[in-house]
């Protein structure tokens, strides 16, 4: 007694009626709109080879590639290092890394919807045009802010009363303009975010245009698993690159203390720039196969003729079908209410938002947070941090994509895997409260000078005399165990080179907690920071590890979820809102509010002879740790909230509308 569209006679016009209509342009038009690959006229025959949707996936791929290696790997793992050399705080860096978001959220909505009849390898073109000029535009303040002097022609050693010393006068000259380079560092962002617009909207939605739909999510997949990988390269490449001294070649200057410097030292710079210069070259390479696509790929019109709508019927298919939304610009409003108004589409948004805040935050500062608990170099902090984030993140996208797929999950099923997932990620979020080191024992921060002066200050009885610089950072660690600012904070009046550097006749140190034999050590203090105690590195990188896994393992559930509670011909547009929704509420703020909870547990800012504030050398380590865990947690807890309102309004189809579904793919069967 139930219709089968299968046995039913052929209705002329049937066919028309049950094929999509992924375009505007009818067969016609699209079979006209395919050509050869080349320029104009020009069109080699050994180009022709490349004129397929493996031709463009590959340098679809490689764009990907280069875009994800500057973007999300070398800009978080240059974060440290460009606070220092031009003297931001973290909450001004965490501003450049919301710059990409901001842009890439300005022109999302625009540039999907006016690309979408457009010329779509072109507009990756101009996306590798745009791509390239944003990461040379970022490397710029390198070549114009002049060399890097990391010290000055002044002792570092406690000077005798009535000595001669350097004496600084502050002005409007000396003063500092290297932070005004921030606002190069965001026009760079903002670049790298046009550029990434027309990537991951029209070039993707070109990849569905051009292969047959069951082939659609294999060459998706593909590219996306190579976005992948350029985090993963940017991190490690950029990693090594941060053991290059800044200028290359470490200047030798034997008029001052800094005559040598290593890695090791608390003001090494790596040469952050020099990632940033390849990657302009080879995104603007990328542009020469982008332009010489045609508009549509051989064989376009066909793969679209054959396509079967698979519509899913909720409550608004049938407003946008009988009004025809969608066709034109004036359009744009309805359509973004009749998604706006979807209770369920607008709590998993909320809930994927709140994920990506913290995800965000995590991969710009986890380098940072290494660095500065575990006592770590930059760049070893930084490719540690690439080796956790990168394979955890892929891993949990697949896990969750070959889970959802075998077991077949409805709808619901899928929203409730997310808040198993999302609940599991809340209890690894607790690994802050074990997983933490406190702070080594540094004089005039967090312990006085063996019972004298008072905390949070640098000066006490033994070196009020001394004539210190706390422009002047370099760290020595003391026999007695204990770090401290400079050998003058130290009190030490002389020095030693042999095989290293010591110090010696230091009023400021202590007699050494352990004794081993002899009545006193050879020195009294070495150059750099004390070594760390603190062997929880191993625990918080492995719980860590697992943590990213199930965080990730949400995100595909609540991207099929997503495509399923809207209107077919609004998948699209459903996406692009989520990705806007995603960095108002989530990467944008995400880093900003990361680098202000960091700056708030510093207790050492560098301040020059001018009281200018500049970057933070040291922070307090459990208050960073809970601060960090307090933001990850809350919004975990958003997250569960809001998807388990989404299983509690979301109601599915009546059976007359799943039955009708099955149909329609028995249609395609026999199509």
């Amino acid at each position: 007694g139930v219709e089968n569209p299968v046995f039913e006679p052929p209705i002329p016009g049937l066919s028309s009626q049950r094929q999509a209509a992924p375009s505007a342009a009818g067969p016609d038009v699209l079979s006209a709109e395919e050509g050869p690959c080349g320029w104009g006229r020009f069109v080699p025959k050994a180009l022709q080879l490349c004129n397929n949707a493996e031709g463009y996936l590959a340098a679809y791929s490689l764009l990907a590639i280069f875009q994800g290696i500057v973007v999300n790997g070398l800009i978080n793992i240059s974060i440290s290092t460009i606070e220092k050399r031009y003297e931001l705080n973290s909450s001004l860096t965490g501003l450049i890394s919301s710059s990409y978001d901001i842009a890439f959220c300005i022109l999302s909505l625009f540039v999907s919807f006016f690309g979408e009849s457009g010329h779509k390898p072109r507009w990756l073109a101009f996306s590798a045009f745009m791509l390239g000029l944003g990461s040379l535009t970022f490397s710029l303040p390198h070549f114009t802010s002049g060399k890097y002097h990391y010290g000055t022609k002044i002792e570092d050693t406690c000077q005798i009363p009535g000595t001669s010393s350097a004496n600084f006068t502050c002005s409007t000259s000396t003063r500092s303009s290297l932070s005004s380079y921030l606002y190069v560092f965001i026009l760079g962002q903002l670049l790298l975010g046009i550029g990434g617009t027309p990537l991951y909207t029209l070039g993707t939605a070109f990849i569905d245009d051009s292969v047959p739909k069951n082939k659609s999510s294999i060459y998706i997949g593909i590219g996306y698993a190579m976005s992948l990988m350029g985090p993963a390269i940017g991190y490690i490449l950029g990693g090594q690159l941060l053991n290059i001294y800044i200028d290359i070649q470490i200047p030798e200057r034997q008029d001052t203390i800094y005559a040598k410097m290593d890695r090791d030292d608390p003001r090494w710079l790596g040469a952050w720039w020099i990632a940033f210069l390849a990657c302009f070259f080879a995104m603007w390479l990328l542009v020469i196969p982008f332009s010489c696509f045609p508009k549509h790929l051989p064989g376009t019109a066909k793969i679209q003729a054959e396509k079967i709508s698979e519509t899913h019927n909720d409550g608004s298919e049938a407003l946008v079908e009988t009004k025809n939304i969608g066709k034109s610009f004036r359009d744009f409003p309805m359509t973004l209410l009749i998604l706006l108004k979807n209770p369920v589409l607008m709590s998993l948004i909320i809930a994927s938002a709140s994920e990506a805040l913290v995800a965000t935050g995590f991969a710009t500062f986890l380098p940072k947070f290494i660095e500065n608990q575990f006592g770590k170099t930059p760049s070893f902090s930084a490719t540690l941090g690439g080796l956790v984030l990168i394979p955890a993140a892929a891993l949990g996208q697949i896990i969750s994509g070959i889970l959802v797929s075998k077991c077949k999950m409805d709808c619901k099923c899928v929203i409730k895997f997310t808040i198993g997932t999302c609940s599991v990620a809340l209890l690894l979020s607790t690994m802050f409260l074990f997983a933490k080191c406190g702070n080594e024992p540094f004089a005039g921060v967090s312990e006085t000078y063996n019972g004298t002066g008072t905390l949070h200050n640098l000066t006490a009885p033994c070196n009020a005399n001394c004539k210190c610089l706390r422009a002047m950072y370099y760290p020595v660690c003391g026999r007695d165990e204990v770090q401290y600012f400079s050998p003058c904070f130290a009190g030490c009046a002389s020095q030693l080179f042999n095989l290293e550097k010591t110090y010696h006749n230091c009023s400021c140190i202590g007699k050494p907690k352990v004794e081993i034999g002899s009545e006193d050590f050879l020195y009294e203090a070495v150059p750099g920071k004390c070594p760390p105690k603190c062997g929880l590195l191993p625990l918080f990188l492995a719980t860590f590890f697992f943590a990213v896994v199930f965080t990730f393992m949400a995100v595909t559930p609540t991207t099929v979820a997503i495509l399923r509670c809207v209107p077919d011909k609004q998948r699209t547009f459903a996406l692009g809102v989520q990705s806007v929704f995603l960095r108002l509420l989530g990467t944008i703020p995400g880093p900003i509010l990361f680098g202000a909870a960091i700056d708030n547990s510093c207790t050492l800012w560098d301040i020059n002879e001018c009281q200018t504030t500049g970057a933070c050398w040291v922070y307090d380590n459990e208050n960073m740790a809970y601060q960090l865990m307090g933001i990850s947690a809350a919004c975990k807890l958003i997250t569960i909230i809001f998807v388990v309102i989404a299983v509690w309004l979301y109601k599915p189809p009546p059976a007359s509308a799943a039955l009708s579904e099955k149909s329609s793919g028995m249609v395609s069967t026999v199509h």
